[in-house]
């Protein structure tokens, strides 16, 4: 089978990533001001001291250029104009109810956009997500609304996090293997409706400064000639005792994440006896490395840089994960197949270019595919 057809969708309101900060340490200080009560002097310390955080530990505009948003918010200084962050009067941000209302509005209205032009119906259509909960989906509504639903099965693979896209794949490939002609993928993450701005921890503003909105479709295809990727082998695990590591879950304000310092460690420690199973399972062994260019999912600038160590690979051969990373910061689920997208377009990477692709999320999981570009 083949991964083909890629098309995404850049989130509406770009944010430069300096200015993105910027509006953390401002958005933190309106809420403390509004919760303790600050007055003028000291709501501009404590942004000053938020900024000095930021400067420390979050991402810089050196490894993210910027940020695409679904919601105008991250790109004005006027809260009373916000749909999530009316600081003053809501200073963790709205309410779950209304972020997921949100979301599934901007979600419903992406997929008639998507599908506008498309007369035929996917045998199978994958919706995957971990920054939104709403039933009817919104791509149930489409089936619905296309009059499709006798054609088209609906499957949600939600929840998982960053590494969704391999599953989604096996999901795929099991469709594909009982006689589907076509399953569609499509990625919905909404991270900017994520935030509760009175939530001053680091690990939270490391959080905060990396995440951005992602939309992309992709279809697979039974195999032929291309262009396209073509799975050669896929695997998963979860790393023993690190359920504590990394978590998604749902609050009172959103979706909070939990990142403790020692991932980017965690996952190396496991990565290399990993990536010689994933490599046999294709009946190859660890010097087919060299010749390979890799898709890792850039959790942040750390997780490229010790994968990138402990498999001794050079720069060239991590280039598309970072040059991602730099132009839309970390998507969740999206981000993995926006380099599949740049890879399969690259006319410097020939056909027969193998792609090791490696994504990490809650678990810890470590998933991995080999793909061969076609």
């Amino acid at each position: 089978m083949l991964l083909t057809q890629f098309r995404a969708t850049r989130p509406p309101h770009e944010v430069a990533q300096q200015r993105s900060l910027d509006w953390l340490a401002i958005a933190h200080a309106e809420a403390e001001a509004v919760t303790k009560q600050l007055d003028d002097a000291e709501r501009i310390a404590f942004a000053a001291r938020i900024a000095r955080v930021l400067k420390r530990c979050a991402c810089d505009p050196d490894k993210i250029r910027t940020r695409a948003m679904a919601i105008p918010d991250l790109a004005t200084r006027s809260f009373a104009e916000n749909l999530i962050y009316d600081l003053p009067q809501f200073p963790h941000g709205r309410s779950w109810s209304e972020r997921s209302a949100l979301f599934a509005n901007i979600v419903d209205a992406y997929f008639v956009s998507e599908y506008s032009g498309i007369s035929e119906p996917p045998a199978d259509l994958i919706h995957v997500t971990c920054t939104g909960y709403v039933s009817p989906s919104g791509a149930q509504k489409l089936v619905a609304q296309k009059r499709w639903g006798q054609a088209t099965r609906v499957t949600h693979a939600y929840q998982m996090g960053c590494y969704a896209a391999m599953p989604a794949i096996r999901i795929a490939a099991g469709f594909a293997a009982t006689g589907s002609n076509r399953i569609d993928i499509v990625h919905t993450e909404l991270c900017s409706l994520h935030l509760d701005p009175t939530d001053h921890r680091v690990e939270q503003l490391v959080v905060q400064s990396l995440f951005a909105d992602g939309l992309i479709r992709y279809s697979v295809t039974p195999d032929g000639a291309g262009p396209g990727l073509r799975p050669l082998a896929m695997l998963e695990c979860v790393v023993p005792d690190s359920a504590g590591a990394m978590s998604w879950v749902v609050s009172n304000w959103g979706m909070q994440m939990t990142l403790a310092r020692d991932v980017p460690d965690r996952i190396a420690g496991a990565l290399r006896g990993f990536v010689t199973e994933l490599l046999r399972r294709a009946g190859l062994d660890l010097g087919a490395i060299k010749a390979s260019v890799f898709a890792v999912h850039p959790g942040g600038p750390k997780i490229i840089d010790r994968v990138a160590e402990v498999l001794e690979l050079a720069p060239a051969q991590v280039s598309a994960s970072r040059d991602v990373l730099y132009d839309h910061g970390n998507m969740s689920s999206a981000t993995l197949p926006h380099i599949w997208m740049r890879m399969l377009e690259d006319p410097r990477l020939p056909r027969g270019t193998l792609i090791p692709s490696l994504a990490f999320g809650p678990g810890l999981t470590v998933c991995g595919a080999l793909l061969e570009k076609r």
